[in-house]
């Protein structure tokens, strides 16, 4: 893959971001801005564990879907304080994933604040992410292609981009959100997937502190080099083509799919697997060895 590095400056005005990002839909990542929050001195996975300790979280690895799952369902539970404890004591495939700290620890809402980037935040999904060192997302894009700024605490975090034009290499599960789960997009496997090879992309790493702007439902895989933990605000899809797109998946993308889950279980699973591969490698021209 061809991976440039993403764009870094150093805090930005509400007027650089929408000249210099937002309406061209390109990423970037700012540095200093949230230095101001609360939250920047005070959120560690120690305090978490302080604040939200009692709260049970759902949990989830890198295991395959499974046509018994069902849309985004949780592969474990754990009271907050364990999580924690797993985190710093050792490596650990489970993620907390889309937990909605407005609903589950109010008191969280006091440490930031919703910055002015000339963007309508919606303010009723601040969202937390965690993971363990080594744990990672599937590449995947949200289900409502929002506009995503993504503020990283404690350790490192690897990011993997690509816009939605670069769907046609990265072996899309068909009614889905996904690429093949078995692709490893941080070391991949040319020969196995060679329709990778075409793909251009774009990389960071974050730190303490790192807000990553994310376009439109831009392709997203994320890497925990270290144990932390991330925020995500959004902002509603402005683009008409992208805001249809986001009716499509949630009103019938999901529904249709889960349907089919429940119809054929595990060979509705298996045969978009397969679809993944022979409509990339079609679209191409590129035949299977």
């Amino acid at each position: 893959m061809n991976l440039k590095k993403i764009p870094r400056v150093h805090s930005i005005t509400k007027e650089e971001f929408l000249r210099d990002y937002f309406r061209p839909q390109k990423p970037v990542v700012i540095e200093g801005f949230i230095e101001d929050w609360p939250a920047y001195q005070k959120w560690n996975l120690d305090y978490m564990k302080e604040i939200a300790g009692d709260k049970t979280v759902p949990l989830y690895d890198d295991r395959p879907v499974d046509y018994k799952d069902g849309f985004n369902e949780p592969h474990a539970k754990m009271k907050m304080s364990d999580y924690v404890d797993l985190l710093k004591r050792e490596p650990t495939k489970f993620r907390i994933f889309l937990w909605n700290i407005l609903k589950e620890v109010p008191e969280l809402q006091k440490d930031f604040s919703y910055p002015d980037f000339g963007l309508r935040l919606m303010k009723g999904l601040p969202m937390l992410f965690f993971g363990g060192r080594d744990s990672y997302t599937f590449m995947h894009y949200d289900i409502d292609l929002a506009n995503i700024f993504h503020f990283h605490f404690e350790g490192k975090k690897q990011c993997i981009l690509f816009n939605q034009d670069q769907s046609k290499y990265l072996y899309k599960i068909p009614h889905s959100l996904i690429t093949r789960e078995d692709i490893d997009f941080a070391n991949p496997d040319y020969d196995k997937w060679p329709a990778l090879k075409h793909a251009e992309g774009y990389i960071a790493e974050l730190e303490h502190g790192s807000i990553l702007y994310m376009p439109e439902g831009w392709w997203h895989y994320m890497r925990y080099l270290t144990p932390g933990f991330s925020m995500s605000l959004r902002a509603i899809a402005r683009k008409p083509k992208h805001l249809s797109k986001a009716i499509y998946n949630i009103f019938i993308m999901r529904h249709f799919d889960n349907a089919m889950r429940r119809l054929k279980g595990q060979a509705w699973i298996d045969h978009k697997n397969e679809q993944a591969i022979s409509r990339t490698h079609k679209k191409l021209g590129i035949i299977a060895g």
